[in-house]
């Protein structure tokens, strides 16, 4: 991947804290979530450089920036904003999907050979029903269909296929008032798919496989969910060679957000995901789990997609897909704690609960008044 090689400024939230008034109100609150940070680390690259790192508080952002050269400060000041910026709900058809706490999306996958739960949905339309049904029962906001795998080495799907498997599940994920995203890059795809009853543009190629895909998202007012990977053609995992994968991946996202505004698709409509995963070692993708808080920067709601995935089974022995529900729900917990705003699983009733006690606890500590500062 090439890197970016201009002078850039990326504000870390570092001190992260589980409610404001632990930090006597010197926290914001990140990306209208129920995550706070107090602590920042300012970082500015030139070229495949650091070359200026800043430790501060919240209170002192206005302070730092003023020392920066004039872009650079309009810029550090933006990403200022982004950090507080509280996001619209995405509107699925009927459904309104709320980010003041952490969603979950299901995954429901018709495909022959997909890395987890391959075949075992495909052509099987009762399957595939009874699996949305109790996925949705458990507390999933959105089902995500996908008809092509994108696993290491998978060969491209032809269209045609692709929409004979996404299609029946449109349908019946419709039928029983479903919020539906489509994984696909395909705009032919998409398009067929929204006339079925889909919502959510999923597009692992952040909208660069298909040149129509932007036109198509613009015209329809359809929600994007834009997607970081290395790869431009059939191998979306080609070419994942970093000088620092956190800020090579925040230029990407960000250069991507950029082209889809300028296409025509609204702001409020766009969702980023870093592709934990695609095209990236286990060391990239630890760097990228451990700076998550830094994408709310970049302005738009945050996704994330690491349920079952190469990773875990690289931590813990080399256990095989179906058998990685306690690092997802590590992963999920991480990613909670870090301020996503929806997390992409397969394992739906076990995240939902998850999350659920997770919030118990965020909740908890905005009432804990044994934290307030004494007069």
């Amino acid at each position: 991947m090439t890197a970016a090689f201009e002078r850039g400024v990326y504000i870390h939230p570092i001190g992260l804290v589980p409610s404001p008034h632990t930090e006597h109100g010197a926290a914001i609150r990140l990306a209208g979530t129920m995550v706070y940070a107090s602590r920042f680390a300012m970082v500015v690259r030139d070229g495949e450089r650091a070359v200026e790192r800043k430790l501060f508080g919240a209170r002192e952002a206005e302070q730092v920036f003023d020392e920066l050269d004039g872009l650079l400060a309009t810029e550090a000041e933006q990403q200022w904003a982004n950090l507080q910026k509280v996001h619209a709900p995405l509107i699925a058809g009927e459904r309104t999907i709320r980010f003041d706490q952490p969603q979950v999306m299901g995954v429901l996958n018709v495909t022959p050979d997909s890395f987890s739960d391959g075949g075992e949905f495909l052509d099987k339309a009762d399957a595939g029903q009874a699996h949305a049904a109790s996925m949705l029962e458990a507390g999933a906001a959105i089902i995500d269909i996908g008809g092509e795998s994108t696993r290491p080495g998978a060969a491209a799907t032809w269209e045609g296929d692709e929409k004979d498997r996404v299609l029946p599940a449109v349908e019946y994920c419709k039928a029983m008032g479903a919020a539906i995203s489509v994984d696909t890059r395909r705009a032919g795809v998409m398009e067929a798919a929204i006339d079925a009853g889909a919502h959510v543009f999923n597009d692992v190629s952040a909208l660069r496989y298909d040149p129509r895909s932007a036109e198509l998202a613009a015209n329809t007012g359809c929600p994007v969910i834009l997607m970081h990977a290395p790869g431009s053609g059939d191998d979306l995992h080609e070419g994942g060679e970093y000088s620092d994968v956190v800020s090579d991946v925040f230029d990407f996202l960000k250069n991507a957000r950029t082209r889809a505004i300028a296409a025509g698709i609204a702001e409020d409509r766009i969702m980023l995901d870093p592709g934990i995963g695609f095209g990236k070692s286990l060391k990239d993708n630890l760097a990228l789990i451990n700076s998550l808080p830094l994408f709310h920067a970049l302005g738009s709601p945050l996704l994330l997609g690491v349920s079952r995935k190469r990773m875990i089974g690289a931590l813990s022995n080399e256990e095989a897909a179906q058998d990685r529900l306690g690092g997802s729900l590590a992963l999920a917990c991480r990613g909670m704690d870090a301020g996503v705003h929806m997390l992409r699983v397969h394992d739906v009733k076990e995240t939902v609960q998850a999350r659920n006690v997770w919030r118990g606890t965020r909740d908890a500590a905005l009432t804990d008044f044994s934290q307030l500062p004494l007069d």
